[in-house]
């Protein structure tokens, strides 16, 4: 995250509010083709997969942004959820866009600000200045999320009966 105009966080956020949008196009397409096309079994649940990756990797990015960006709590929550819902990170990325709540490079020092001088938020900061092992942090936490709901199963499944 060193290069701040290829890495900002206005443009990681934008990029994975982005892809979610695109990968519930291919979710619904998959959906879609598989109910009226008999599309094999097999590139619906790849189709899925990628969905759930991207959908995660949003989350992980939108909390990390939120944070960096300062948005509060619940709004790094709605942000979040709104994953859930088809395309609905794209008008929440648009109005974060539109109200300046992107703007500003990643918080590597302390600001000044009273909550700059919180052990999170000092934690956060030894992060940022860390982009390789964020990534790799990152990417942990988002694997290990995938698998756990791969060994949960699908909400259709739970709980799992007998």
């Amino acid at each position: 995250m060193g290069n701040s105009t290829k890495y900002s966080p206005r443009k990681l956020f934008r990029s994975f509010a982005f892809a979610e949008g695109v990968t519930w196009t291919l979710l619904i397409l998959g959906l879609l083709g598989k109910q009226f096309w008999a599309w094999p079994q097999n590139l619906v649940t790849t189709i899925g997969g990628i969905h759930g990756a991207v959908f995660l990797g949003y989350a992980v990015i939108a909390a990390l942004v939120g944070v960096n960006q300062r948005w509060g709590f619940w709004k790094i929550v709605l942000g979040t959820a709104l994953a859930i819902v088809p395309y609905a990170t794209i008008p929440f990325e648009r109005r974060v866009e539109k109200t300046g709540q992107l703007v500003g490079d990643w918080r590597k020092e302390h600001s000044g600000h009273a909550r700059d001088d919180h052990w999170f938020d000092r934690l956060y900061r030894w992060f940022i200045n860390r982009p390789a092992l964020l990534a790799a942090a990152l990417v942990v936490v988002v694997v290990a999320i995938f698998a756990t709901l791969l060994i949960v199963g699908p909400p259709g499944g739970w709980p799992k009966s007998k």
